[in-house]
């Protein structure tokens, strides 16, 4: 065997050391794109939840069987204590149809999550044997109650 047969058989130091930045700089890659992923998955996980809270104050809203122009807002409860809600529930220009915006948002920062804003009908009350409504500011029952919380 020759001299210089045997000294190209081996790596070098800086091969070494290339491959060796190499896979550093794979696995840093490797470890970031982890991060990211967990941390999208749980802002969509976020998401989620504030999108199921909102649907269910609509579907509370429509259980109610009666619509108050009103805005309300609160915690949502010891399950999620890291959300809050405000409901808007405003009248439009068509006699029944009520304009319902629900917002949840993070309980420290306060920082808006999601918004649901939908329509619903709550058809006015019609006294028998006529064609008028009854004033909500009136005297008379509704026979109706508001949810209790």
């Amino acid at each position: 065997m020759s001299k210089a047969a045997h000294s190209n058989a081996g790596f070098s130091l800086i091969e070494v050391m290339c491959a060796v930045l190499l896979l550093g700089i794979g696995i840093v890659g490797l470890t970031q794109g982890v991060t990211t992923a967990l941390s999208s998955s749980k802002e969509c996980e976020r998401q989620t939840v504030a999108a199921l809270y909102a649907a269910s104050q609509i579907e509370f809203l429509r259980a109610d069987g009666f619509l108050v122009e009103e805005t309300e807002e609160g915690d949502c409860g010891e399950q999620l204590p890291a959300f809050r809600w405000r409901r808007t529930v405003s009248a439009t220009r068509i006699d029944g149809l009520y304009d319902v915006l629900i917002e949840v948002s993070q309980s420290r920062s306060g920082r808006k999550i999601y918004e649901l804003q939908t329509l619903l009908f709550d058809p006015p009350i019609v006294q028998q044997g006529s064609n008028s409504t009854v004033d909500p500011d009136s005297s008379e029952p509704r026979n109706k109650r508001r949810r209790r919380r």
